[in-house]
Order: C-alpha cells, then sequence, then structure tokens
C-alpha cells in the first residue's frame, strides 16, 4: 500500500509520468503543430524546387494573360460548388429528422464552407460557425455535433469515391505523370470502391453497424445516393474552376479530375491550414510536365482568390447587409439578423486573417516598375520605404487580431481596424496597389457596420495564442521566406543588401521585411509560450458568500445552495445580480455549475471568467453545465463535451400510484413495518439534534472507507448542515439516516447534497428517505427535485459519435469495477425523471480529459484524496 508520502509526491508528479503513451498524449497539441510545421516546409521546399526554372514574372505574365472568359467560367463553377455545398447541411438535417429555413440554412452553410476552405481545419472552423448559428435555430448540441459529423464525413467518404472512381477510369492517363504503371492505379482505385461498397452494403436501408461496443446507424440508400450526388457535383464544379483557369493541355478534365481530387484529400490530411503549399505541390508536380510551371503558378494564385476570398467577401456582404437592415420589422429579416450576428466575428476573423497573410506576401514581392517611377516623382524614399516595412508588421498585428475578432474582443476591433486603415493608406504610398486597397477597405466596412458585436473588453497582451494560431504565423512565416526566395532567385545575396535603400532595389526591401515579420513573429510565439504562473485564488470572503447567498434565495437552481460551503472562489457580476462559483487545480480554473443569476448576465460573466483565468496563466474549465450555456462557451471559445446526464423529478405529476411505482410503494410500506419516522428538521432547530447527525456522518465515513468531499460535493461542516432543512429518519426515536435539503424562495427546485445513513439502517432506507423528502417537496409547493447527475450516461454511441463520447459510452458500459456508472442511473431511474444532459467545456486546445482529471482532484481533494476516496 502506499503510504501517504508516496502518494503526495505521485500527485505533484502526476504530469510528468506515463511513458511514451503520456507524453504523447500530454503533448499531442505541440507534436501536431511541428508536424504540421514540417510537412509545409517540405512542401514549399518541393515547390521551390519545381519551378527551378520558373521566374516571378513569367508568373504575373500569365496572370495577366488569362482570359476574361476563362474567370467568368472559374467565377461560374465557384458558385455552383458553394450551391451544391448548401445541401451537405441539408442532407445532414433531414438525417437527423430536422427541418430548418432554406435560407437559414444556406447563410449558415456558405459561411461555414467560405470559412472551412480558407483558414482551414473545417470540421473545426465550418463547425464552430454552425455550432453558433444552429443553436439559435433550435438545435441541441447533439444535433449540431451529428450534422458536423455528417458533413465531414460525406465529403471525406464522398471525395474517396468520386477519386476512386476518377482514377479507375483514366488510370493509363496519370499513371506516366507519376511513373506508376496503370493496372496498380486501378487495383488502388478499386480497393478503396470495394471497401466503401461493402460499408453501404453492410448498412443497407439504415441497419446498425456494431464495431465493438460501438453501434453506428449508417444512412439509408437513398440518403448515401443523394449525398454522393451531392459530393460529385461539389468536387467537379470546384476543380473545373481550375481547370477552366489553366491554359490548354495535354491531360483532358477527366484526369485532371483524378489529380484535383487526390491534391485535395492530402492537403486536407497534412492538417496544414487550408492545404496551403501542399495542394499546389502536387498539382504543380503533376502538371508539370504537361502545362508549364509559370502558368500553373499564376492559375493558383487566381484559383485561391476566386474560391477563397470571393465567397469570404460575399458572406460578409450578406451579413453585413443584414446588419444594415436592422431596423426592419420583418420577422425574415429579424432572423436572418440574428444568425448574421452569430456568424460575423468568425468571418471577419478569417477575412482579417486572409488580409494579414497578404501584406505579409505582399511585402516579399516587387512593385511594379511603373508604379514605382510614379510614386518616386512625389514621395521620398524615406516615406516609400517605411511604408513598405509597417505594412508588412501591420499585416502581422491583424493575423494576431484575428483570434480576438473570432472571440469578439473590443481591443481585437481596435487593433483591427487601426491597422486595416494604416495597411489602406500605406498600400497606396509603398505601390499604389489599389487591389489591395479596396479588400482593406471592405474589411473597414465590415468592421464598422458590425462594431456591436465587439464589446468585450480584454488586453491583447493577455491572449496567449493557441498552438493552432502559432502554427499559421509559422506557416505563414515560412511562405514569406520562399516567395522571396523565389522571387529574388536571380538576385546574388551580399550583406550590402541589408543597407541598400533605392526605389529600383526591392530585393533589399523584401528583405528587412522577412527579417521584422521573423523577430516580431517569434517575440508574440515566447509570449505565448512563456505564459505566466499560475495564481493563487485568495480566499473567499464570508460577506462575498453572503452575497452570493442573497442572490441563490431569488433564483430556482437548489444546488446553487453548495456556496453557502464557502470552499469555492466567487466571481460577481459587473451588476452584482449574478455569480460564477469555482475553484482552482493545477492550472485549470474549474467553474461549477451555470453562472447563477438572470439569463442576461451570463454572456459577460462567462467572457470574464475565461478572459479572468487567462490572464491568470490558466484555463478555464466548465463542469457541469446546461445546454442553455453552450452557446456563450461557443462564443468565447470554448468546447464543450458531455460528461453525463441530470435526473430531474416533476413533482406535480409524482405520486406513488400506478405499476411503476410498485417497487418504491413496496419499499415505502416495508420502511414503515421497520419502525422508521420520517420528520423534516427546520434550519433553526438542526443546532439541536447537531451530535446525532454527526455520529451517522462519521459511522458512514467509516462504514465506506471514505472522506470528506469537497467542489461539486457539500461536506459535514455544522454551519453548512444548519443553512438548510433537514430530512432525517429515525428509528426508535434515534436518528439512522439524513440528508440535507436544499432549496430556494422560487421553489422552483429541490435537491439533496450530503445522504448518509448508520450501517444499522434498513435495508431501503436511502429509497424511502427520497421519497418521503420528494412528498414533502410537493406539498410545499415546488415544481421539480433535482436527483443529481448520472456520469457518463447517454453518451452517444452512434451515427460516427465524437470519440469522447464513444470513449465515455464504453467506460459507462464497462466500468463497474472502478465506478458504479450504471449502478448509480439504475438508482436514479426508479423515481423515473426525465434526463438531461449535462456538459464539460474546456478553453480551445485543451483535452478535455486533462480538465476532467483536475475536476476529480479538486472534488476529492488531490490524487490522494481520490485514491482514498
Amino acid at each position: 500500500m502506499s503510504t501517504p508520502i508516496d502518494l503526495e509526491k505521485a500527485d505533484e508528479e502526476l504530469e510528468t509520468r506515463g511513458g511514451i503513451s503520456g507524453f504523447l498524449n500530454r503533448n499531442r497539441t505541440l507534436i501536431v503543430a511541428i508536424l504540421t510545421v514540417a510537412v509545409f516546409g517540405i512542401a514549399a521546399y518541393a515547390i521551390f524546387d519545381l519551378t527551378n526554372e520558373v521566374r516571378y514574372d513569367d508568373v504575373v505574365h500569365a496572370l495577366a494573360t488569362t482570359k476574361v472568359s476563362s474567370i467568368l467560367l472559374a467565377l461560374f463553377f465557384t458558385g455552383l460548388s458553394f450551391f451544391s455545398l448548401i445541401f451537405y447541411d441539408q442532407n445532414a438535417l433531414e438525417y437527423i429528422g430536422k427541418r430548418l429555413p432554406f435560407p437559414h440554412v444556406a447563410l449558415t452553410s456558405f459561411s461555414a464552407y467560405a470559412v472551412g476552405n480558407t483558414a482551414g481545419f473545417g470540421a473545426l472552423s465550418a463547425g464552430a460557425i454552425r455550432y453558433r448559428a444552429y443553436t439559435r435555430l433550435g438545435l441541441s448540441p447533439d444535433d449540431i455535433t451529428r450534422v458536423i459529423a455528417f458533413v465531414t464525413l460525406a465529403f471525406g467518404l464522398g471525395l474517396a469515391a468520386v477519386g476512386a472512381i476518377a482514377l479507375l477510369i483514366i488510370a493509363d492517363e496519370i499513371g506516366p505523370l507519376i511513373n506508376v504503371d496503370g493496372l496498380w492505379l486501378r487495383m488502388i482505385a478499386g480497393a478503396i470502391i470495394a471497401a466503401l461498397a461493402f460499408v453501404i452494403i453492410v448498412g443497407r436501408n439504415g441497419r446498425e453497424v456494431r464495431i465493438g461496443p460501438i453501434a453506428i446507424r449508417l444512412p439509408d440508400s437513398l440518403t448515401w445516393s443523394r449525398q454522393f450526388l451531392v459530393t460529385a457535383v461539389d468536387i467537379a464544379a470546384s476543380a473545373s474552376v481550375l481547370y477552366v483557369l489553366l491554359p490548354d493541355s495535354a491531360i483532358g478534365w477527366p484526369g485532371f479530375f483524378a489529380i484535383y481530387a487526390i491534391a485535395v484529400g492530402l492537403g486536407v490530411l497534412s492538417h496544414v491550414p487550408a492545404g496551403f503549399g501542399v495542394f499546389e505541390t502536387i498539382i504543380i508536380a503533376w502538371l508539370g510536365s504537361s502545362v508549364n510551371a509559370d502558368a500553373v503558378l499564376g492559375s493558383l494564385v487566381l484559383y485561391r482568390v476566386i474560391y477563397n476570398v470571393i465567397p469570404l467577401a460575399i458572406a460578409i456582404l450578406a451579413v453585413s447587409a443584414a446588419e444594415l437592415r436592422r431596423f426592419v420589422d420583418h420577422p425574415a429579416a429579424s432572423s436572418m439578423r440574428r444568425i448574421g450576428g452569430r456568424l460575423m466575428p468568425q468571418l471577419l476573423s478569417t477575412f482579417a486573417l486572409l488580409l494579414g497573410m497578404m501584406l505579409v506576401f505582399s511585402s516579399v514581392t516587387p512593385t511594379p516598375d511603373r508604379n514605382l517611377e510614379f510614386l518616386s516623382s512625389f514621395l521620398p524614399l524615406s516615406l516609400v520605404e517605411s511604408a513598405h516595412f509597417v505594412s508588412s508588421l501591420l499585416g502581422l498585428a491583424m493575423i494576431v487580431a484575428a483570434r480576438g475578432l473570432g472571440q469578439r474582443l473590443d481591443g481585437a476591433w481596435w487593433v483591427s481596424i487601426i491597422s486595416a486603415v494604416l495597411a489602406l493608406l500605406f498600400s497606396l504610398l509603398k505601390a499604389i496597389a489599389v487591389v489591395e486597397a479596396a479588400l482593406l477597405a471592405f474589411l473597414v466596412f465590415g468592421l464598422v457596420v458590425s462594431r456591436r458585436l465587439f464589446t468585450r473588453p480584454a488586453s491583447l497582451l493577455n491572449q496567449a495564442l493557441t498552438g493552432g494560431w502559432l502554427t499559421a504565423i509559422a506557416v505563414i512565416c515560412i511562405g514569406a521566406v520562399v516567395i522571396l526566395f523565389f522571387v529574388y532567385r536571380d538576385v546574388e545575396y551580399s550583406n550590402q543588401l541589408w543597407w541598400q535603400f533605392e526605389f529600383t532595389e526591392e530585393a533589399p526591401r523584401g528583405l528587412r521585411a522577412v527579417l521584422g515579420i521573423s523577430i516580431v513573429s517569434s517575440a508574440i510565439a515566447i509570449f505565448s509560450l512563456l505564459r505566466p504562473a499560475a495564481a493563487r485564488l485568495e480566499p473567499v470572503s464570508d460577506h462575498a458568500v453572503e452575497r452570493a447567498v442573497e442572490i441563490v434565495r431569488k433564483q430556482g437552481v437548489a444546488d446553487a445552495n453548495l456556496v453557502r460551503m464557502g470552499d469555492k472562489s466567487i466571481m460577481f457580476s459587473e451588476k452584482g445580480d449574478a455569480f460564477i462559483m469555482y475553484g482552482k487545480q493545477g492550472r485549470s480554473w474549474i467553474a461549477l455549475f451555470d453562472p447563477i443569476g438572470p439569463r442576461h448576465a451570463l454572456p459577460e460573466l462567462v467572457w470574464r471568467f475565461v478572459e479572468t483565468a487567462r490572464s491568470a496563466g490558466c484555463r478555464s474549465v466548465f463542469y457541469q453545465i446546461s445546454p442553455m450555456l453552450l452557446s456563450f462557451c461557443a462564443d468565447a471559445g470554448l468546447r464543450a463535451f458531455k460528461l453525463g446526464e441530470l435526473a430531474v423529478v416533476n413533482l406535480q405529476n409524482f405520486e406513488l400510484k400506478g405499476g411503476k411505482w410498485a417497487n418504491l410503494r413496496q419499499t415505502a410500506s416495508r420502511a414503515v413495518r421497520d419502525g422508521l419516522e420520517f420528520a423534516v428538521i427546520e434550519p433553526q432547530h438542526v443546532p439541536d439534534v447537531m451530535d446525532q447527525l454527526a455520529e451517522v456522518s462519521e459511522s458512514w465515513l467509516a462504514d465506506h472507507n471514505a472522506k470528506e468531499k469537497g467542489f461539486s460535493l457539500g461536506a459535514f461542516d455544522p454551519d453548512y448542515v444548519a443553512s438548510q432543512p433537514i430530512g432525517v429518519l429515525k428509528k426508535d426515536g434515534k436518528i439512522v439516516a439524513f440528508a440535507n435539503i436544499l432549496m430556494t424562495e422560487t421553489k422552483e427546485e429541490g435537491s439533496v447534497d450530503l445522504m448518509r445513513f448508520s450501517p444499522d439502517a434498513p435495508k431501503g432506507s436511502m429509497d424511502f428517505l427520497f421519497v418521503q423528502i420528494l412528498e414533502y417537496l410537493k406539498e410545499q409547493g415546488f415544481q421539480r427535485f433535482n436527483l443529481g447527475m448520472a456520469p457518463l450516461s447517454g453518451m452517444s454511441r452512434r451515427e460516427s459519435a465524437p470519440v469522447w463520447d464513444r470513449v465515455g459510452g464504453t467506460v459507462f458500459e464497462h466500468g463497474e469495477r472502478y465506478y458504479n456508472f450504471k449502478g448509480l442511473r439504475a438508482f436514479k431511474s426508479k423515481f423515473h425523471p426525465e434526463w438531461q444532459p449535462r456538459y464539460l467545456a474546456v478553453s480551445g486546445g485543451v483535452s478535455p480529459m486533462i480538465a476532467l482529471m483536475d475536476a476529480t482532484f479538486l472534488i476529492g481533494g488531490g490524487l490522494k484524496g481520490v485514491v482514498r476516496k
């Protein structure tokens, strides 16, 4: 058996143990970020090598000579592709049995794909858009998760199917391009098609497929067919966007279609944002022998603008139009505006990121000679040089502020609009870049129109960038360096380049810009990685507890009475009418339940908690929250994971009549025959029986070899026990069981916390005590009774549920050896409650297992407390 010293040491060293698997799990985010940057670096080097004979002027010429008819066709196919993408969401909603207005679905889907195609990580970035919009339309978190899973898997499987079919047909055409025999390509394509066909046949007509303990209900044949058609149209249209921009080549559309599908698939698998660099490498490598590489590069640049930038701008324009019509009273306009308000921050965040990249990349590309000649006639060289250098740093500032825009920070709004206005001015001073200035003006327009959405006070200096954003910055910096080397590959390097300041010498300007970007981005990364030490929380004052109790009395959540324990810190809203109770474990600030107070105070209180935790160098966690809070958590950048289900009994319908209550009736009758008597002791009389209650509590702890818990559970503290009524069972005049009854003045809900009984209490005493408390609360006019949460209950194991749900469901089914999950739910089920989901919400990039472990340690008093119960 471990000694107390051993356990304390284990508690301190927990995060350093676990071998290779533990190391990989703890550093998963960092490892993925490093691998992503490495993959992009390899792709960037490959592009540089593949275009060894290509010159920048050739690429510009290829862009300039692109036919207008080709651009118009590309715009048409882009519209067709995005129109087909809408039906991913439409099919997903029909599959889960939900119907929403088509205009709302169209705006949500269009915006989601505009962001996902540009920012990358479609399941996350586009998923966040869907979550924000669909919560406004009444979908539950589980429904939204199923929609996201459907569209993600539909695209992945559809891409595999369409690409395999195309490869099967034109293998002989593709084979010579990559020096692989066509027979091998057909065998690979045939294996993919066979695997997909097997899945369809096994799950035909919506049959359930079991893989171990996991059950998946696959779509029926009609859904499969309809979704395959949608995916085929989408990929064919998006491939056509690039194909019509390419010059005439020896490869036909079917062959190019297969190459495009493979390039898109590998770009997604690379985890590089938007597949940037990986997609381009594959296209150039396969088409280099049949099309001039300079023409391919020019077409790829134009493809990115048409397929990524324009849809994003259209989405912002559509939402901005809704914002400008905020005084229109038509219900449809009002509904669209509410959805637009949820989407706009993410759209502007992505657009700011895109324009930041544009500013960075334009700082390493030369200015047309004609423009430089014109500028030299009116402006001093020092002003042009300064505008060029500062523009690159403004681009980096916009990239950093883009994350804050997604979180609706007022500071991010100010940084973005000031940076955009200055960059707009400098774009004209450095190069008369009219297109660049127009895009920046459009961003300013979007920011001004949506100013009311960015009201969260926060300091950008306290914003530690996540691994994904640091990865994006690293990718952009590497891209800038590669573009610099590509553009000036014919310029021989010399130390003197750093000090050359002439209108005609542009390589030195690019070098200085890259140096500035590298230094500032490195400083940002170091600042984010070297987080401040986690600060200790100040003990809560008696006055703060009294203020919180006054709020608790006037609302309807009985469990909020746990604030009376005084073992949790309290954060009040600005008006003092709501509060969050929370504790700290490791680097986690863990809020218990939803914030207590009126609904209007919740959004900013949630945000302030997240921001304050971040300022203290900690991660924010919300434990046991309701679905109502999830949209506010999503707005604050938190991810939600199902934790279990809460059992709630409707007291208005509660009565021990009918067949389903037979067992409880028999238990109650037996308890009466055993001589048990129920009574409720009011708070003012509890001190008179405190000694008896303490004796029962101590015997219960000793019999269960347990210790007092905390945080989400109350402990036997005389002041806490005496603060609410106590339901007791007596036998021969002696108390043998008790439970403290939590209630508020609104009489909306009642609950219990401490439930303890003597070892000699008759069998079934706890069931009888609960029945009596429910009947007592019903007589007092209470509406419902909170039986508490059943952990890991109700986890989805169907329809490609998230890994968290599948693991949780498996533990619930097979984890009885370690915790009585099923037994706890079975006990609560005796009272025929309504089951309501409860969630764990954690800061983006944080593993839910770390957050859940910290919550468990906080409740149990550290590892030693958990091990010793």
